[in-house]
């Protein structure tokens, strides 16, 4: 550098052996160095020309990892991690209606909401997700815990038909989700949403009443939908309408519904969802443990429909580590369509990155490494060993790796895990709470058997 070069201030720049940008797919960038300025990326350059053009007052440098955009984990039931184990090995209703259900009448509060939040959001930025979906009770404290820490969330607030902790029915559902969606509008974090939970249990009336409200704020909607066959068989006898077919024909379905699990599909649904422009969320694990289906991503990906990517909740995973989503994804799209090219690594990259985004209606700002978005990031250390030798980073994040080979990552600039830990979590004391929680429903549960 020569004494009249002049230079760019910046805040950080990040040094990484290889970078996947997500935008333009399919590309692995290497020795590049990534200049933050506040809460946006400045620049993505080689590092020989970030010598010369940008000084930063902090340099890291990652000469083993593969940095990427920060996951998107558009699908769970964030405070649901304190049930994690309770109920293994049974199928979806006798899951919801003998276990979960109940448990959730005695120990859903505003502490249980708070406590279990924090849980997941360590455990989602441990493993590399930077923004997440949440649909659960009391969502105004998901909304804080999240925002508190730093991380980004659509937090859903909850609609049914019945009775729960956070609400009488769905007048009161509404009216309370309304004041959400005014509280948290146009918030950096926290992204308000409409979460009725399922066509078998949200009628027609508020499934109306939340379109309405979708339309008056922008919300998003978010509900699953075509979760097992026994859904849609029950909507064709009681009312001669697959559950897909009633909710367009309510007008529910449009780029701001993001359809959850979606596992029975056939022509006719794939073509709503395209005139549609409605968005699927894909959760092949918890579909798995619970025998629920199997989505047919590379189907609804050939089609031009968005497929974003969830864990679900951590009581039907049992984790909520993304990049075990991710291979378990790209693994069951190749049997389901019978050709082993189908949701490439890439593919199944941008499932959890820049088609996340896309179903927030936030791709302009997320979703990928490229210079003017949010600095929404994550480094992976791909030194191990055991990931030896290193041909293809993108095969090594969806097919090799583990959640917690994340080293690094960022959050609107900001630093929020560092050398694999959490910087602004005391995990510690989280773990303490989790335990009495541990401790209050196995007593719960023992007493009522």
């Amino acid at each position: 550098m020569t004494a009249d070069t002049v230079t760019t201030a910046a805040d950080i720049r990040i040094n990484a052996r290889w970078v996947i940008p997500v935008v333009p797919s399919g590309v692995v960038l290497e020795h590049q160095a990534i200049i933050l300025r506040g809460s946006r990326i400045l620049a993505v350059l080689p590092q020989q020309a970030a010598d010369q053009q940008f000084h930063a007052r902090e340099v890291v440098d990652l000469p083993h990892h593969v940095l990427t955009p920060g996951l998107i984990n558009l699908h769970g039931h964030a405070a649901m991690t304190l049930f994690r184990g309770m109920a293994d090995d049974l199928p979806l209703m006798t899951w919801l209606n003998d276990h979960i259900w109940p448990a959730e009448q005695t120990f859903a509060s505003e502490a249980f909401i708070a406590d279990g939040t924090q849980l997941a959001m360590a455990e989602m930025l441990r493993t590399g997700t930077t923004t997440f979906s949440d649909m659960y009770f009391f969502p105004e404290v998901a909304a804080q815990a999240a925002h508190d820490v730093g991380m980004r969330a659509q937090v859903c607030f909850p609609l049914l038909d019945f009775p729960t902790s956070w609400g009488s029915g769905p007048d009161e559902y509404l009216a309370k989700g309304e004041a959400f969606i005014n509280a948290w509008q146009d918030n950096d974090f926290i992204q308000p949403a409409i979460g009725p939970h399922a066509p078998y249990t949200v009628s027609d009336g508020p499934l109306s009443q939340a379109l309405a409200l979708s339309r008056r704020t922008g919300a998003r909607i978010q509900i699953h939908l075509h979760e097992t066959a026994f859904e849609v068989d029950e909507a064709l006898r009681q009312n001669g309408q697959r559950p897909l077919a009633r909710l367009d024909a309510l007008g529910l379905l449009s780029p701001h519904t993001q359809c959850v699990h979606m596992t029975q599909l056939d022509d006719t649904d794939m073509d709503t969802l395209v005139r549609t422009g409605a968005h699927v969320v894909h959760c092949p694990e918890s579909n798995l443990k619970l025998a629920s289906g199997l989505c047919p991503v590379q189907a609804l990906l050939d089609r031009g429909i968005n497929v974003a990517v969830g864990t679900d909740g951590a009581a039907s995973n049992n984790d909520l580590d993304l990049f075990g989503e991710l291979r378990t994804a790209a693994m069951i799209a190749k049997v389901v369509a019978s050709d082993a090219a189908a949701v490439s690594a890439h593919q199944a990259l941008a499932m959890a990155t820049i088609h996340g985004a896309r179903a927030l209606g936030r791709e302009q700002e997320l979703g990928s490494v490229e210079a003017g978005k949010l600095a929404d990031l994550i480094a992976v250390d791909l030194s191990d060993p055991y990931l030896q030798p290193v041909y293809d980073p993108a095969s090594h994040l969806v097919y090799s790796n583990h959640g917690r080979a994340v080293s690094h990552s960022w959050i609107h600039g900001v630093p929020q895990v560092q050398e694999g830990v959490p910087t602004r979590i005391d995990v510690a004391d989280l773990t303490l709470r989790v335990k009495e929680w541990r401790d209050r429903i196995q007593a719960n549960d023992t007493a009522s058997t």
